[in-house]
């Protein structure tokens, strides 16, 4: 990002750098229901990097852990906690990258609890 905006240059269709970053959020009531519900995208991706594709599995209390310590295994960013834990690390991210804009995804088995977590995460 360091060097796109050093080396940016003005056009007709963007005046200024501008940066729009990727992120996995799961929130919920509480960052214990939040880790729960992330444990859906865990298994997912373990299963994806052990080469054994997978649709999304409901969550379970098996894959409810801390991102591994191995970089290679963690999945890049992800914000997993209530609404005020997700916004403290939402603010922190933005502020350590000095993004412009963040899309955000969620890997979350249930409808109606991914939508709540994009309403959770939109709540300022």
């Amino acid at each position: 990002m360091r060097i796109y905006r050093e080396r940016f240059q003005a056009s007709a269709q963007l005046a200024a750098p501008y940066v729009m970053l990727g992120v996995n959020v799961v929130a919920a009531e509480t960052d214990d229901e939040a880790q729960f519900l992330a444990s859906s995208g865990r298994e997912s991706i373990a299963s994806l990097r052990a080469g054994r594709p997978t649709q999304l599995p409901p969550p379970s209390r098996e894959w409810m852990r801390e991102e591994p310590a191995d970089p290679l295994q963690r999945t890049r960013v992800s914000f997993i906690g209530s609404a005020a834990t997700v916004h403290q690390q939402l603010d922190e991210f933005i502020a350590r990258t000095g993004a412009d804009e963040v899309i955000v995804t969620s890997h979350i088995y249930d409808h109606r609890a991914r939508l709540q977590s994009y309403e959770l995460t939109a709540a300022r």
